[in-house]
C-alpha cells in the first residue's frame, strides 16, 4: 500500500533529480518530483525522459504504480518525510545566484513538519546549508532545526552517460548540521545507495564537491594549455598524455578538448573562488587562471578550423561547417556551458553557416539559427568542414575517417592521415 511508504519530495526534476527519485521509487518511496518548468513535467507525465540514464520505461512504471508524480505544485509534497533540493546554482555575471535554493527552501518550509529532513545537493559555497538554507527552514516554519526537522548537506556526482559509475555505484558524501541530522541523512542515502562518506558538517560536505571539480578544472586546464604549446612545437601531445598515463603511480590521466561544459567545471570552481575573496580578500589564483585557458579552448578551435579552411584557399566567411556533437560530454544531452555552445557564437561572427549532429539534445534546447542533420556521407560531401566536438557512442566515426572533406577532431577518436588533430 502507497500510503505506508516513506514520502520523498525532490525539487527539480533534471540530470541530478530525476535520477534520485527513480531511485527512490525503486527502493520503496512514494516520491513527489517537483519542477517549475512546465514542459518538464509535462513530458514526465507522458512518461518521458529526457535524460539518457533515465529510461522512458522507468518514468512510465514509476507513475502507473502510483509511487511517482510530477508536478509544479509544492503542495503535492504536504506532510513529506525527506526532501532533496537538486535546483540549479548558476552564475550571474560571476556572482552565484542562490535564488533557486531561496525560492525551495521557502516553497518547503510551510510544509515542513517535526521529524521530517531536508537535504541540499545544489552546488554551492561551503557555508550556504547553515548560513542560508536553515534560517529560511526555520523562519517559514516556526520550527527549530536540529531540534525538530533534520537538515544535511549531500554534493551531487552524477556523471551523464556513465555506465560504471552511476547514481547507486558512487560512494555518497553525507553531512548533518547535527549528529542526529547527519543519522537521518546517512539513514535516508544508505536505502538508495551503496555506500556512504559521512562529514563532520555541512561545509566539508559543500567544500568536498567544490574540490573534486577545482581538481579536474585545473588539470584538464593544464593539458588544454599543453595542447596549444605541442601543436606549436610540432608535437603529438596525444601520444605523449597516452604514454605518460602508462606510470602506474604519480599521473592520472586528463584529455585535451574544444573547452569544458555542463554546470561542473564552468561553473563549481567559481563559487569558491568567489567565497574566497569574499571571505578572506585574496585571489584563488588556480581556479582563474584555469578559467581563463579553458574558457578561450572555443577560440582556439575557431583558430584551428580557420588555418585548416586557409590551406585550401578558403574563408570561414559563407563556409558549411558541421559540428559533430553538440553536449559537452559523450553520450549526454546537456548542452548547459557547452564550448559548442560559444563555437557557434565565434563562427556565426565570422560569417560562417553552421550545422550540428545531436540526437541527445532536446528539440527546445537546440541552438536558434543552428540547422540540425545527421552525420552521413552525403552531409559531410555538401559542406567545407567539420568539426568532432563530442564523440557520442552511436556516431559512425568511420564516415569522418573516410570523407573528402575537412575534419579537425578534437577528441582524438579519428586515424586517417588528412584528419586535423587538436
Amino acid at each position: 500500500m502507497t500510503e505506508n511508504k516513506k514520502l520523498l519530495a525532490v525539487i527539480g526534476q533534471g540530470y541530478v533529480g530525476l535520477p534520485v527519485a527513480m531511485r527512490a521509487v525503486e527502493q520503496g518511496y512514494r516520491v513527489v518530483g517537483i519542477d517549475l518548468d512546465t514542459r518538464r513535467i509535462d513530458s514526465l507525465n507522458a512518461g518521458e525522459s529526457f535524460v539518457d540514464d533515465i529510461s522512458n520505461e522507468q518514468v512510465a512504471a514509476a507513475l502507473a504504480a502510483g509511487t511517482y508524480t510530477a508536478t509544479t505544485d509544492y503542495s503535492a509534497a504536504t506532510g513529506f518525510d525527506y526532501a532533496v533540493i537538486t535546483v540549479p546554482t548558476p552564475l550571474r555575471e560571476s556572482i552565484p545566484d542562490l535564488s533557486f535554493i531561496e525560492s525551495s527552501g521557502e516553497s518547503l518550509s510551510g510544509l515542513l513538519t517535526k521529524g521530517a529532513t531536508v537535504v541540499l545537493e545544489s552546488t554551492t559555497y561551503p557555508g550556504t546549508t547553515e548560513e542560508l538554507l536553515v534560517p529560511i527552514l526555520e523562519k517559514g516554519s516556526g520550527l527549530v532545526a536540529g531540534v525538530d526537522f533534520h537538515v544535511g548537506y549531500s554534493p551531487e556526482r552524477i556523471d551523464p552517460g556513465n555506465k560504471t559509475w552511476g547514481f547507486v555505484e558512487t560512494p555518497k558524501v553525507v553531512s548533518g548540521i547535527t549528529p542526529a541530522s547527519l543519522e537521518s541523512v546517512k539513514g535516508f542515502y544508505d536505502s538508495l545507495v551503496n555506500t556512504t562518506v559521512p562529514v563532520s558538517t555541512p561545509k566539508e560536505a559543500e567544500l568536498t564537491k567544490l574540490l573534486e571539480n577545482t581538481f579536474r578544472h585545473v588539470n584538464i586546464a593544464l593539458v588544454n594549455e599543453l595542447a596549444i604549446f605541442a601543436n606549436q612545437l610540432g608535437v603529438n601531445v596525444w601520444e605523449s598524455i597516452e604514454a605518460a598515463s602508462t606510470k602506474p603511480f604519480g599521473f592520472m590521466k586528463f584529455t585535451p578538448g574544444p573547452g569544458v561544459g555542463g554546470h561542473c567545471l564552468p561553473v563549481d570552481p567559481s563559487y569558491l573562488s568567489w567565497q574566497v575573496r569574499r571571505k578572506l580578500g585574496q585571489n584563488f589564483r588556480f581556479v582563474e587562471l584555469a578559467n581563463d585557458i579553458n574558457d578561450h579552448m572555443p577560440n582556439y578551435v575557431a583558430q584551428r578550423l580557420m588555418l585548416l579552411l586557409n590551406g585550401e584557399g578558403k574563408a570561414v566567411r559563407g563556409s558549411r561547417i558541421a559540428l559533430v556533437g553538440l553536449a559537452y560530454k559523450k553520450n549526454s544531452g546537456d548542452i548547459r556551458e557547452s564550448p559548442a555552445l560559444r563555437l557557434i557564437e565565434i563562427l556565426e561572427e565570422f560569417g560562417a553557416e553552421v550545422l550540428a549532429v545531436d540526437d541527445h539534445v532536446e528539440a527546445h534546447r537546440w541552438p536558434a539559427g543552428v540547422e540540425k542533420v545527421d552525420l552521413t556521407a552525403e552531409m559531410l560531401a555538401g559542406i567545407d568542414a567539420a568539426v568532432l566536438i563530442t564523440d557520442h557512442d552511436e556516431f559512425e566515426l568511420d564516415l569522418l575517417n573516410d570523407t573528402e572533406t575537412l575534419v579537425l577532431d578534437t577528441r582524438n577518436r579519428l586515424s586517417r592521415e588528412k584528419v586535423e588533430m587538436l
